[in-house]
C-alpha cells in the first residue's frame, strides 16, 4: 500500500518507461529509465541499488532541537502503531537475506528510548548474512547501555552533537543534557567500539562560530566529525536556503585554522565527502561534510528507509510511503513484502529536487522519518 503524505508525489511516478527530470544536484538532470528485472534487489530506474537500510525505531525524542521539533514537541505515534521487535527483525532479515542490504542503521526519533533496543541489535546480529549494525543517537542514556549494546553486536555509533558549549547546546536542544551526551560518547569507547562519528548541524549566528572548536574536540578525542547542511525537514517549515550554512562556508570556517585536502579513499556511496585535516604538514585526522542541499549526491544514493510504523521511504524527501506493516500483520509472505519493497524503491526519483522551483517540503519531520 502506497500512502500519500498530503503533498503531491515527486515527478516520475512508478512508470518504468519514462525519463525523470528531478534535480539530482545543482542542476536538473535527464536520466533514461531502465526496465525493471523481476526478483532483483532494491534497484531503481536509474541504476542505483540500495544496500544501506535506515530503520527508525520510534518517533519519540527526549530533545527538542530547534531545527527539528517545536518547543512543545509533536504528537507521537501510539505504541500499537509502531513496529514490534519481531516485526523489525523480520523486515531486516528480509532485507539482508533477499534484497541485498549489507548495512543497517537504527535511528529515531531517539532509538535509545526503545527499551528493547539491545534485544533488537542482538537478534539482527544473529542473522546470516549478518549486516553491519550501527546506531544514530543523541547519546542521552548511552552511558548505561553502551556495553550491553556492544556485547549484543553493535558495530558503530553515530552521535548527533551540534555544540560542546553547554549554553549553546541548551539553546539548540532546549535541554541541559550536554554532560549526559559526553558521558555517552566516553562510554562507547570504554565498551570497545571505535570510530565513533559525530554529526553536527551549523546554524548561522547560533553555533557557526564554534565550528573549529568542535573539530578540535573531535580530533583530540579520535572521533570523525561530520558537518551536515541543515535540510528542510523542520516542524515549523521555517528553513530557508539563504539562512543555511553551506558546505562551502563550512570548509571556509575550518580553513581559517586548518588546511583541508580531499581524502583519496573512495566515497563508495557514503553521504559525507571526507577531507584530511592538516596543521601545517602534520595530518591530524579527517572531517566530513554532508552537503545534501548544495552538493547533492543523489546520483549515488544507496539508502532505503523504514519509518517506525513500517513504511518504506525511497528518499529522505519523499512525499509517498509504501506500507509494509499492515500487509505483514495481515499475513503477507516474505515474497509479498519483498515485492512491495522492490516496487517502492523502483519508483525512487533521480534526485530530491531541492533546486526545482516546485519543490515542496515533506510534511513529516526528520524525527518522524528517521535519519
Amino acid at each position: 500500500m502506497t500512502v500519500a503524505l498530503g503533498i503531491p508525489a515527486p515527478r516520475g511516478g512508478a512508470r518504468a518507461d519514462a525519463a525523470d527530470t528531478t534535480g539530482a544536484g545543482s542542476a536538473a538532470t535527464v536520466v533514461a529509465a531502465r526496465p525493471r528485472e523481476a526478483g532483483s534487489g532494491l534497484s531503481d530506474r536509474f541504476g542505483r541499488v540500495a544496500t544501506d537500510l535506515r530503520v527508525s525505531l520510534t518517533d519519540r525524542c527526549n530533545l527538542r532541537c530547534t531545527y527539528c521539533m517545536p518547543a512543545e514537541g509533536l504528537p507521537f505515534l501510539p505504541r500499537p502503531a509502531l513496529m514490534s521487535r519481531a516485526e523489525i527483525v523480520r523486515l531486516v532479515r528480509l532485507a539482508a537475506e533477499h534484497l541485498g542490504v549489507r548495512q543497517v542503521r537504527f535511528t529515531g526519533g531517539e532509538p535509545l528510548l526503545r527499551a528493547d533496543l539491545v534485544d533488537i541489535v542482538r537478534e539482527v546480529a544473529a542473522l546470516d548474512p549478518r549486516p553491519e549494525i550501527s546506531l544514530t543517537t543523541n547519546a542521552i542514556g548511552l552511558a548505561s547501555r553502551a556495553t550491553a549494546l556492544a556485547e549484543a553486536g553493535l558495530d558503530r555509533v553515530n552521535v548527533s552533537l551540534d555544540s560542546i558549549e553547554p549554553a549553546t547546546f541548551e539553546a539548540i536542544t532546549r535541554r541541559p543534557f550536554l554532560d549526559r551526551v559526553l558521558a555517552g560518547i566516553d562510554a562507547v569507547r570504554s565498551a570497545g567500539l571505535v570510530s565513533t562519528k559525530v554529526n553536527a548541524v551549523l546554524m548561522r549566528g547560533v553555533n557557526d562560530h564554534q565550528a573549529v572548536d568542535l573539530l578540535d574536540w573531535a580530533l583530540t578525542g579520535g572521533h570523525q566529525l561530520r558537518f551536515i547542511e541543515q535540510m528542510p525537514l523542520d516542524a515549523d517549515h521555517s528553513w530557508s536556503r539563504t539562512d543555511m550554512i553551506t558546505a562551502a562556508e563550512i570548509r571556509g570556517l575550518l580553513e581559517e585554522r586548518y588546511r583541508l585536502a580531499p581524502d583519496d579513499a573512495p566515497r563508495d556511496g557514503a553521504p559525507a565527502e571526507l577531507y584530511r585535516v592538516y596543521d601545517g604538514e602534520r595530518m591530524l585526522g579527517r572531517v566530513g561534510v554532508i552537503a545534501s542541499v548544495t552538493e547533492a549526491f543523489c546520483s549515488d544514493c544507496r539508502r532505503t528507509r523504514l519509518t517506525a510504523e513500517g513504511r518504506v521511504r525511497s528518499c529522505l524527501f519523499s512525499h509517498t510511503e509504501t506500507d509494509l506493516l499492515e500487509p505483514m500483520r495481515a499475513g503477507a509472505t516474505d515474497d509479498d513484502l519483498a515485492e512491495l519493497w522492490r516496487g517502492a524503491m523502483w519508483a525512487k526519483p533521480a534526485g530530491h529536487g531541492l533546486d526545482d522551483p516546485t519543490f515542496a517540503q515533506p510534511a513529516r519531520t526528520m524525527s518522524a522519518i528517521g535519519g
